[in-house]
């Protein structure tokens, strides 16, 4: 098995600028005693490749080069067959880009990533299985349905705009506000209310969006998921929604939250959903977590 890190590295990450940093950030590494390969993805998907191959060659210590898309690919391509093996090891180097995960442990983003490396400090994290009609999917951030899901799937409809794409969409998602019922089942118990749900998010750390802290009450090693949901208006929600940025929106009598090992769910068909940065189209079945799956250097 080889002891050897594999660095997966996304050159397009912060519009290339992890490209012009990775020299330099690769070299203090090395200089530090840190033995890494580094593999470059070439397209959408390629850095799930990349990691699968290299967990069957015997790598078993990565690191996520870009923002939460490639942390995302990365881990879907350690499981599920990391689940028969000891537990991988992943890093973050953030380089020019944002990383939503590293927020809650760190402000400080790369430079924090990147010394966690060095001084090989790692922490046990859960890893949440999504089983979809086609499927499974692996995150360890968030899974968002309803507003954050809708925003993300209409900015991707004007991504020629860069950053201009979120304001826009945030701005139409609001005046299309939609509200949907989402009845669920905790571990084994339907939840006897199901309201009509304007936001409901499926959290294992507690940011998202680089520093909206939409779970305060997560934590990444319980062994829970943490569930926020949202039955707010439009007014209300539009009102309240700053609060999402330090976690105070939780003690709004409109919102619930609670936690779960598993959840079961049958919303009637396709819907799009927000994962980890990423957006996909499918047909939910459940959610699980697969407790301390995972070692992340943070």
């Amino acid at each position: 098995m080889s002891n050897l890190t594999l660095a997966i590295v996304n050159p397009a990450a912060g519009f290339g600028k992890a490209a012009k940093l990775l020299g330099p950030t690769m070299d203090r590494l090395r200089s530090a005693g840190v033995s890494v390969d580094v593999a470059e993805t070439k397209h959408a998907g390629h850095a799930t490749e990349l990691a699968r191959e290299a967990y069957k060659n015997g790598y078993r210590r990565f690191i996520a080069v870009g923002g939460d898309g490639t942390s995302f690919e990365t881990v879907n391509g350690l499981f599920p067959e990391a689940l028969n093996d000891a537990p991988p090891t992943l890093g973050f180097l953030p380089l020019g880009t944002g990383n939503s995960f590293l927020r809650d442990f760190t402000k400080d983003g790369a430079n924090f990533a990147l010394q966690a490396i060095i001084e090989n400090r790692s922490r046990p994290c859960d890893v949440i299985r999504l089983k979809h009609k086609a499927g499974e999917v692996y995150y360890i951030n968030i899974l968002s349905l309803g507003f954050v899901a809708d925003v993300c799937t209409l900015a991707g409809k004007f991504k020629r705009l860069g950053a201009a794409s979120y304001g826009l969409a945030v701005v139409l998602t609001l005046a299309r506000f939609q509200k949907r019922i989402f009845p669920l089942t905790l571990n084994g118990t339907p939840l006897n209310d199901s309201p009509s749900t304007a936001l409901l998010i499926f959290n294992n750390s507690k940011f998202t969006g680089g520093n909206m802290m939409l779970a305060p009450n997560a934590d990444t090693a319980s062994g829970q998921i943490e569930i926020v949901r949202w039955a707010a208006n439009r007014f209300d929600f539009i009102k309240n929604f700053p609060k999402c940025y330090d976690g105070s929106h939780i003690h709004h009598p409109l919102i619930w939250t609670g936690q779960a090992q598993r959840i079961d769910m049958d919303f009637g068909g396709p819907m799009d959903i927000m994962i980890d940065g990423e957006v996909m189209t499918v047909e939910m079945e459940s959610l699980e977590v697969l407790p301390s799956a995972l070692n992340v250097m943070v």
